[in-house]
């Protein structure tokens, strides 16, 4: 079962940290690398995995234009050190995964906000 798939501008620092911790990720800039975004959301979907992003355009395509997808969790920790960074998104990982599920999710350094979508 695959946990997460992580779009290209993830830091793989990131996909690292999930892998040694036993997640399972697929890396499109690994595996799929210049695909489209709405064939990323696609991938995250067949294999039922949140997707994690840093570009901000997964948004309009599954809030506004209604792009299936498993759950996006957006990150935006911009101007973190690399120690905290990976220590925030680990902590957020492990405690709000299932949340995330089928949902938008935005995190940043002060927060997390999960917003539910209509399937």
């Amino acid at each position: 079962m695959i946990d997460f798939v992580a779009d290209e501008s993830v830091d793989f620092n990131l996909i690292s940290t999930l892998r040694d911790k036993n997640y399972n990720v697929i890396s499109i800039l690994e595996d799929f690398s210049g695909v489209s975004d709405s064939k990323v959301l696609g991938i995250a979907a067949q294999h039922n995995a949140i997707l994690l992003t840093e570009d901000k355009d997964f948004g309009k395509l599954v809030i506004r234009l209604k792009f299936k997808h498993s759950g996006i969790l957006l990150i935006r920790l911009e101007g973190m050190k690399s120690y905290d960074k990976t220590n925030l998104f680990l902590k957020t990982i492990n405690q709000h995964k299932e949340n995330m599920r089928q949902n938008f999710s935005v995190l940043t350094s002060r927060n997390l906000r999960i917003r539910q979508l209509n399937p």
